[in-house]
């Protein structure tokens, strides 16, 4: 657990911060499992609000666990689950009974009796009475003692949207277009996802006894600053909880990221000013006043909080210039190191040169859409760069994709096999529902997609085909949006790559938003396998630089090595994405303009350029920005 003692000053609900999901779902499961242990003890029932979706997933899991292994019982537990979509029938693969049975239900000694989910299935005309009586069987049953929320980017708790009121009552409501646009990849394309959802009321939540609303991950950082800190409002309804006596918030560090403790603890209290919180606030003094960096002054840290930097550290100008010169030296148009140059104040070494570069990419694509532009400068200056895609990525073909290929392979092929080939991914796509998994045959063709259009963006880079390298790790095989977890096999494979190049350099994607995620799966792979490693003599002259995914911010502050690029290479690096023409199209992001890859790339990328600038720094049109991972 970290930052419980910090004073909390604009934070208006109880708020527990983790330092990730994993350990911060232990701590609610314990909690729940606690209070069934003492409920059970007495012969009371325990009557629980469940809700859905990635975030209560170690929640749950953690619950099966400790009635497996320590035979905690469910047999007194009483469930309500929040909402279901409408309508939807319990079998669908986007069915929250679905969903419920597969994580929690089925794993425990729970009554069926005892579980009720609202139901997806009913007509119309019978709504209004069954939401009245769902409400009267959570009275019958004396009422929620716990419910386990989640948040939408909306603000949204359960399925009650933006301009949900107080009061309101377990109904039929109609989804906002972000609510639905998030959920995209689980119903295979936003025009499948129901417009509608039943959903416990704002009201019938407040009714509970205890509430846990949980977040994880960098996307939800910032309505959880509103719904924590912001005023009451029913365009947040997860603001709503405010006024309730028994809420707690509990997040992980990402989660927490945007709140006033973590994102400017010099305003709510006494800080231990380490160079990296200096570097922190000065940053973020400078983009706030909209003052370069070597123009600020005594007053602007006085009147901002900052005043304690000044009293430790000296007058304004020599904090300025420490941080001025801080930042500079994290800029370099050579991402490999500078031969024959001084490499003191750069981020990378000067030799070994050349080196020998493994750049992870969770994907193909995300290699070059998050740092294609240092991808190609450091095939440019002559390194070995080798990539290895750690998974197909063939869930993100699109059907119609798959069945161009397919034409193609029966009008090129001879005997006949193409031909079978393309009638079997016909008949397939004439069987196939929205959300259903793809058999065998068209899985494998769209990860030869894949492959192809990495071949292709990598030749486009200059990367020889020898150096291209292709996991497929078993975890991300299901055919479904969500994976196994991780195993010895996945590992074993990250580590058999890294130690058959002996890199002098790694990339990987350090986009660690979604607990539940592809790329905090892929990175969790390479960290326990570079563990594996660490004794060895060649790994201690390796370099770990961690990008960010494209959905992610990152902060100057949090970069260790900016590489520039001109608009020629931005050009570039954007006919590199051109080459991965078969995924879906991803759902909007607050701050981006699209979902098209391309776009948001760059976008990222001009914000650092401006961000930069703005500092006092010398004029990019865009940088790539870098972590490193020590």
């Amino acid at each position: 657990m970290s930052d419980q003692s910090g004073l909390k000053i604009f934070e208006k609900m109880d708020t527990t911060i983790f330092p990730t999901a994993k350990e911060a779902s232990k701590h609610v499961a314990g909690e729940i499992a606690n209070l069934i242990h003492a409920r059970n003890q007495t012969g009371q029932n325990t009557v629980l609000g469940l809700a859905t979706g990635s975030t209560p997933l170690q929640v749950y899991a953690e619950l099966v666990r400790i009635h497996k292994k320590e035979g905690l019982s469910f047999k007194r537990v009483i469930t309500f689950n929040l909402d279901e979509y409408f309508p939807i029938k319990p079998d669908e693969l986007q069915s929250y009974v679905r969903f419920m049975y597969e994580n929690l239900f089925e794993h425990i000694d729970i009554k069926k009796k005892n579980i009720h989910i609202p139901n997806g299935t009913i007509s119309k005309k019978d709504v209004y009475e069954y939401c009245r009586k769902f409400e009267q069987r959570i009275e019958e049953a004396g009422g929620l003692d716990v419910q386990v929320l989640g948040i939408g980017r909306t603000g949204h708790i359960g399925f009650n949207e933006p301009g949900s009121l107080e009061k309101t009552r377990t109904r039929l409501v109609t989804l906002d277009e972000l609510t639905r646009s998030d959920a995209t990849a689980a119903f295979y394309g936003e025009e499948h996802v129901p417009r509608q959802a039943l959903t416990m009321g704002v009201g019938t939540i407040l009714s509970a006894r205890k509430i846990y609303l949980m977040a994880w991950g960098d996307s939800k950082a910032e309505i959880i600053r509103e719904a924590v800190e912001g005023n009451i409002t029913e365009q947040i309804p997860a603001t709503f909880l405010q006024r309730h006596d028994n809420t707690r918030i509990i997040l992980d560090d990402a989660a927490a990221s945007r709140l006033s403790r973590k994102q400017t603890p010099w305003l709510v209290g006494p800080c231990n000013w380490t160079d990296k919180l200096i570097l922190k606030a000065v940053t973020w003094l400078s983009l706030s006043l909209g003052k370069p960096i070597l123009k600020l002054t005594d007053e602007d840290y006085n009147q901002n909080g900052l005043s304690d930097i000044l009293t430790e550290f000296g007058n304004a100008y020599n904090v300025n210039i420490r941080i001025f010169n801080e930042v500079q030296h994290t800029i370099t148009g050579w991402p490999g190191g500078k031969p024959n140059a001084d490499d003191s104040n750069r981020p990378e070494r000067a030799v070994p040169f050349p080196k020998k570069v493994l750049v992870f990419s969770p994907h193909p694509a995300d290699d070059v859409i998050s740092m294609g532009g240092t991808l190609m400068r450091l095939v440019e200056h002559g390194h070995e760069v080798h990539v290895a895609y750690q998974t197909s990525g063939n869930i993100a073909v699109y059907d119609d994709e798959a069945l161009r290929y397919a034409d193609f392979i029966s009008n090129y092929s001879e005997n006949g096999k193409g031909q079978n080939l393309y009638d079997d991914i016909v008949k397939a796509m004439a069987a196939k529902k929205p959300g259903d998994i793809d058999p065998p045959a068209m899985l494998k063709l769209k990860a030869h997609i894949r492959r192809v259009e990495a071949n292709s963006s990598c030749r486009y880079c200059g990367i020889p085909e020898d150096r291209i390298h292709f996991l497929e790790m078993p975890f991300y095989e299901t055919g479904r949006e969500r994976k196994k977890p991780l195993s010895p096999a996945d590992i074993s494979l990250v580590k058999e790559v890294i130690e058959k190049i002996k890199p002098h350099q790694i990339y990987a994607a350090g986009d660690l938003t979604d607990p539940n995620g592809t790329y905090r799966i892929c990175w969790d792979a390479i960290r326990q396998a570079l563990k594996e490693i660490e004794k060895q003599e060649w790994y201690k002259d390796c370099y770990v630089w961690l990008y960010r995914g494209i959905w992610q911010k990152i902060e100057v502050s949090d970069i260790d090595m900016a590489v520039p690029l001109s608009p020629g290479e931005r050009l570039k690096k954007r006919k590199a994405i051109f080459k991965h023409a078969s995924q879906k199209d991803q759902p909007k992001y607050p701050g981006t303009m699209s979902g098209e890859f391309w776009m948001v790339s760059d976008e990222q990328t001009i914000r650092n350029a401006r961000n930069y600038d703005l500092l006092g720094l010398a004029e990019y049109d865009s940088i790539e920005g870098f972590s490193r991972w020590k």
